[in-house]
């Protein structure tokens, strides 16, 4: 289990981008916590991080979730038994794939961005200390691979560039190094159309109508 969770940790070190992360996690987390369901969810803005609330956690019977809860309120991993008398979370949600579960934060900027839900199916042990320290250790990689990712590209110095969100700013990056609609559709795994859409949403943004004039402008530089 501990081979398994460097080989995650690993993993996630090598992101190049959110849409590798989310690979990174969800091919291996399964696995490593001998679960039948499991899901990263992560908010596509910062700015509107403050909104996640335990409405949007999935999974993990969202009805009055006290696990959800408890992770949003504390911004720390819980599982139903280190919260929960037993036999009460049966009593919260009575579908056997989701008999024990365990939900962890994935915070940036000091706020909940995110969160990694774990389902164990009945019959099947509850999780345990391991499993929580586990989910911990995953958590703050996850969360500090973010911020890293979230991070504004030094390219652009403008004050326009807090209009973008983050995936606007990876798009704007990679068409300040040349690349087409194609190329960067590829790179961050996404259609062409998408990229094209993203791009028609940014210049509206920055009150432009071209490429390299926003690119000009995120870099405060005059035509």
């Amino acid at each position: 289990m501990v081979s398994s969770l460097h080989t995650l940790l690993d993993a996630i070190a090598k992101a190049n981008n959110e849409q590798e992360l989310r690979l990174a996690v969800t091919n291996t987390v399964g696995e490593h916590f001998g679960v039948e369901r499991w899901g990263l969810y992560l908010c596509d803005d910062v700015s509107t991080a403050e909104n996640v609330e335990v409405q949007k956690i999935p999974e993990v019977c969202l009805e009055g979730n006290p696990v959800g809860r408890y992770v949003v309120e504390r911004h720390a991993p819980a599982h139903e038994q280190l919260i929960l008398a037993p036999g009460d979370w049966q009593d919260i949600c009575p579908r056997q794939d989701h008999a024990h579960v365990m939900s962890g934060p994935i915070v940036c900027d000091g706020r909940l961005v995110g969160t990694l839900n774990l389902a164990r199916a009945d019959g099947h042990p509850p999780f345990d200390a391991n499993d929580l320290a586990d989910l911990s250790a995953l958590c703050l990689h996850l969360s500090a691979k973010l911020a890293t990712l979230r991070a504004k590209p030094k390219t652009f110095n403008s004050p326009l560039v807090g209009r973008l969100t983050p995936r606007e700013l990876e798009i704007a990056e990679l068409v300040a190094q040349g690349l087409t609609n194609g190329e960067i559709g590829e790179k961050l795994f996404i259609t062409q159309n998408s990229v094209k859409q993203a791009l028609k949403r940014m210049f509206r943004k920055l009150g432009v109508s071209a490429r390299a004039e926003m690119v000009a402008k995120l870099q405060d530089v005059i035509l």
